[in-house]
């Protein structure tokens, strides 16, 4: 019950702070700007949806990974970027109009996409043909939720009340941060049995994924001449996934619970190897 409660009431909640305080930052004309230059857009469409997927499969037939575990990388490379991404940007000192843009889009594109990639996978890695229906309500509900609502409402209170805004802005970008450590704790403490009986075998290769998905990312963006900012940030969005929907789609669209043991494992190590790339290109950021 416990683990309910965390999962449908205090996650939420939390993530919902930290949009908010990420709303306090941003103006219309921030949005303006990316949509006015999509390049970045375009290229992080590239990274997300050609390369994340090509990449994972590469990985998984070269280390000779197949049955349900190659699936449930596949379902997670299939997901959309996490809404934790948004943070990681902005603690990266990135593009977090670009993240947040780039999150919605991912989010709706996803719906085409991931039926198409978890179908191939199924025949591919288990001899499978089985048709996979997304959870269109509930993946969008969670975007709005968790990432539109809340984010739109800083964005109004920085409207209205410019002055106290800036004000509380850095309190409320430190409390978000801690919120986000406590993010990372609860994962740990909720996954833990999947941690310690799978650790050896899979979590390698989800740490692998996650660091060669961040340097793609960042290296694709800087390769097209985007700003240092947008090229950390599409770093981010390329490897920072969400895995809360890939357990969702193994769990409860597929009925295999082992398929969403990847997901977990990477729902976990991802924050960890993210926030190392967010505090890391933060000091080059500053310098540059």
């Amino acid at each position: 019950m416990q683990g309910d409660i965390v999962s449908s009431v205090l996650l939420p909640l939390i993530l919902g702070f930290i949009m908010f305080s990420l709303g306090l930052g941003l103006t219309p004309a921030d949005f303006r700007r990316i949509l006015a230059q999509p390049r970045a857009l375009l290229v992080g469409v590239v990274c997300h949806f050609v390369l994340l997927p090509l990449v994972c499969y590469a990985m998984l037939v070269t280390l000779g990974i197949t049955g349900v575990f190659a699936v449930g990388f596949m379902i997670l490379a299939a997901c959309p970027t996490g809404t934790t991404s948004n943070l990681l940007t902005y603690l990266a000192r990135g593009d977090v109009a670009l993240a947040l843009s780039f999150t919605a889009i991912a989010s709706v594109l996803t719906i085409f996409t991931l039926p198409i990639l978890v179908t191939w996978s199924l025949g591919q890695f288990m001899g499978a043909a089985r048709a996979v229906d997304v959870p269109v309500g509930q993946m969008m509900g969670q975007v709005a939720l968790v990432l539109g609502i809340p984010v739109s409402l800083g964005m109004l209170v920085r409207h209205r009340w410019n002055d106290w805004a800036l004000r509380f802005e850095p309190r409320a970008t430190r409390i978000a941060t801690g919120f986000f450590i406590l993010i990372v704790v609860l994962a740990v403490v909720k996954n833990w049995s999947l941690l310690r009986d799978n650790f050896a075998t899979l979590a390698p290769f989800a740490v692998v994924l996650n660091v060669t998905m961040l340097a793609i990312g960042f290296a694709v963006a800087w390769l097209a001449r985007l700003s240092r900012s947008q090229s950390v940030t599409l770093g981010i969005e390329t490897a920072v996934q969400n895995a809360a929907l890939a357990l969702v789609i193994a769990s409860s669209v597929l009925k295999e619970d082992a398929m969403a043991i990847p997901g977990a494992l990477y729902g976990v190590l991802m924050y960890a190897g993210g926030l190392v790339f967010a505090l890391t290109m933060r000091r080059f950021t500053r310098a540059a």
